[in-house]
């Protein structure tokens, strides 16, 4: 006979507080037969449907008036396929029952999720189109283990919480369901009732896409293919060749003139890309693209972390994107955010009703200066969300790398906290030891399982072995960003230059450090924000002096030990501050013997020059690249240093600063010969005053710097002149 449910369960999953669907839904076996039983509301009448016979076998009594089923199979004790027949109103629709599936992790994804060592959790949590028995449909998975029911809605299922709760696997905290018919591009959320009884929608944290804000639903997309790592990528990150990054804030690097609206995905690959190219940078950095509800957070306030923004077009919109700068010879790096998340409440905050993904003790889970959130990375759930976010990036969209922001945020306790603001590690100390453990699992992660990917991190302090591996005690990362050489430095270039011989040290210390970590040197957008002003405006002196000291300063950076980054409009030196609602100042290109159009024309020649000429590259990390020749005229504000191979080339940097030229300035040297001169800051090409040394530069047996040879030459004004030693 049927064994019919208690009254009380029926109550509980059709007011959705029931949080073991199948132990009720579905085909269940009774002692006089097969019972099948339906959450269907609003429904008139429901048949079973024998699949593989093609009839109906059963009809459904409508047990509960607000849309409980349950029929009868008398004298069959094996579950069978089966389908449901439904009719609502005047339509009469043939569906398959979400409940007639079995379980969807397998064991082993259930350990390795649990262990927090899952290298792609995404092709597991989330939502996935597939079929099971051969049956068309989306899988859904989501952790929240201290929830007491979950749901999925959208728009297959009137966003009703009652008609699709889920599977938890008790293991692992895990919800699971296997929904019939719900296809790619269908909107969805989790409709989650906390543990404290609360009932609030989330988006899904491993959505492939998102809507565009203010909208906050997750959309399902199929999960990207693998991008193959090319050997050619691979060699671009490499530490001996050149790299040269183009960082960009895709939301108004350009925009309609007719709107102000941004450029698409197809036509940031278009412009972007050949500007990029054109301009002979070797990388584009972009600003974080992971979807965001605020614009004025440019990005670094990410909610979803594994869904391109949509502000700009689709998922594969982007990977076209990203094909695009790859068919150009250009790699992709991506400003990954780990470090923080919003507290908006479709997001992760208190997603179960605890504090699941971040730290429960404000002290440790609040970020003052950002009014966000600090995930718990103790907690292996979250460090595998977070590390497989990063490998998703990498191998299915083509990444090439991951800049890491606020990493000193990250690996300390009390980043811009006073005393009693924070909690100290289980040793006493101010390291946050579950974050370090985080990055250097990462990026050991990443480096063995992706090799030729890259990791940099922007990292404030001193911290040491950033660079270094995690098997000698570093954090892993490839690169580091230099802030302590760009603070010197642009601290020095806004001084007067007659007040600068005071501060020479601010461009020479650099060099003692130079050798200690894999530095790239930043000018990013943080250096021409909240009132900084631009990098042109720091300048001192008229126009023609404040023009001539930027030329001078970017030959004198790409020349310097170290990677390059320049954000975007400094390669034109744009004017005013970066404002991320406007695009940048275009117009300021109109002239093309303007001023602007001459630095952007040196910078082009400088990433060309760099490229060309492996001295200025290759031993970037290595102290057998670098000899000072000049480093103690203060009086002068002159810097000469030279730049070596493996092979032996060389080439001569000298620096002046002083809007004074320098006529049979002479310099000692290590090697005689013949120096040619390949790039002067000063040429007319530039819009600079044209004084230089007329190509060529001949030695001389006349000691001089404690050398024996030396060479006599004209220093332009406000110029950094590069001399390269040319084979007789």
């Amino acid at each position: 006979m049927s064994v019919l449910p208690d009254q009380h369960v029926i109550n509980q999953i059709i007011s959705g507080h029931y949080a073991d669907p199948f132990s009720l839904l579905g085909m269940h076996s009774v002692s006089a037969g097969l019972e099948v039983r339906a959450l269907l509301p609003d429904a008139d009448q429901v048949w079973v449907i024998d699949v593989e016979k093609g009839k109906q076998v059963a009809e459904l009594r409508r047990y509960d008036e607000r849309g409980f089923f349950v029929g009868l199979i008398p004298r069959r004790k094996n579950a069978f396929r089966y389908k449901l027949e439904v009719r609502w109103g005047e339509n009469l629709h043939v569906i398959d029952d979400p409940y007639r599936f079995g379980t969807l992790l397998q064991e082993l994804d259930i350990w390795l999720l649990a262990e927090g060592t899952h290298l792609r959790p995404y092709e597991k949590l989330g939502a996935h189109p597939q079929t099971l028995d051969d049956v068309d449909g989306v899988s859904f998975a989501v952790w929240a283990p201290n929830a007491t029911r979950v749901s999925v809605v959208g728009e297959f299922n009137f966003w009703d919480g009652r008609r699709h709760p889920m599977r938890q696997r008790r293991e692992n905290g895990i919800w699971e369901l296997f929904i019939p018919a719900v296809h790619e591009g269908q909107l969805y959320k989790f409709e989650i009732i906390d543990c404290r009884g609360n009932i609030t929608l989330r988006a899904d944290p491993y959505a492939f896409e998102a809507q565009m804000r203010p909208d906050t639903a997750s959309c399902v997309r199929k999960i990207p293919d693998v991008v193959p790592f090319s050997e050619t990528r691979k060699k671009a990150n490499a530490l001996n060749q050149p790299v040269s990054v183009y960082e960009v804030h895709l939301g108004s690097w350009r925009r309609h003139t007719d709107d102000n609206f941004w450029l698409s995905y197809g036509e940031l690959a278009e412009q972007l890309v050949s500007y990029a190219k054109w301009m002979g940078f070797t990388h584009i950095e972009l600003m974080p693209v992971n979807e965001h509800p605020f614009d004025g957070s440019w990005g670094y306030q990410p909610l979803g972390m594994y869904a391109p923004t949509r502000r700009f077009g689709t998922p594969m919109d982007f990977k076209a994107f990203v094909d695009a700068a790859h068919d150009a010879g250009l790699n992709v790096i991506l400003d990954w955010v780990p470090g923080h998340f919003p507290s908006d409440s479709h997001g992760l905050a208190e997603f179960d009703g605890t504090a699941l993904y971040e730290y429960a003790d404000p002290r440790e889970g609040y970020h003052q200066d950002w009014n966000t959130l600090i995930y718990n990375y103790g907690r292996h759930e979250v460090r595998n969300y977070l590390a497989g976010n990063g490998f998703y990036w990498i191998e299915r969209f083509g990444i090439d790398g991951l800049r890491v922001d606020a990493v000193a945020s990250m690996i300390y306790r009390d980043y811009s906290r006073k005393a009693g603001e924070w909690i100290p590690n289980y040793y006493g100390g101010r390291e946050n030891l579950e974050a370090i453990a985080f990055l250097k699992y990462t990026n050991q992660t990443i480096g063995r399982e992706l090799g030729g990917a890259v990791t940099l991190a922007e990292e404030s302090t001193d911290y040491p072995g950033v660079t270094m591996p995690p098997d000698a005690n570093g954090l892993g990362f490839h690169y580091k960003w230099n802030l302590g050489w760009m603070h010197d430095s642009l601290q020095y270039m806004q001084l007067d230059p007659v007040h600068r011989k005071y501060h020479h040290n601010l461009m020479t210390f650099g060099v003692l450090y130079a050798y200690s970590e894999n530095f790239i040197l930043p000018l990013s957008h943080d250096e021409v924000v909240h009132g900084k002003k631009s990098l042109l405006d720091r300048m001192p002196g008229d126009t023609w002096q404040k023009f001539a000291n930027l030329r001078a300063y970017y030959g004198f950076m790409w020349a310097h030990p170290g990677k390059k980054l320049l954000f975007m409009g400094g390669e034109f030196a744009q004017g005013r501050e970066w404002n991320f609602d406007a695009s940048l100042d275009w117009h300021l290109l109109d002239d093309p013997a303007g001023w602007h159009s001459g630095v952007q024309h040196l910078v082009r020649d400088l990433n060309l020059t760099y490229q060309a000429n492996a001295p200025l590259y290759e031993l970037d990390y290595n102290p057998r690249g670098f000899e000072w020749l000049v480093v103690d005229d203060h009086e002068n504000s002159i810097f000469a240093f030279a730049r070596r191979d493996e092979n032996g080339g060389e080439v001569i940097v000298i620096s002046n600063f002083t809007p004074v030229p320098r006529e049979h300035y002479r310099i000692g040297i290590t090697r005689p010969g013949r120096y040619h001169e390949i790039l002067n800051t000063d040429s007319h090409f530039y819009r600079g005053s044209n004084v230089g040394n007329c190509g060529d530069v001949y030695s001389e047996n006349i000691g001089h710097h404690q050398r024996e040879h030396s060479i006599s030459i004209t220093i332009p004004p406000l110029a950094t002149v590069y001399l390269r030693r040319e084979e007789a």
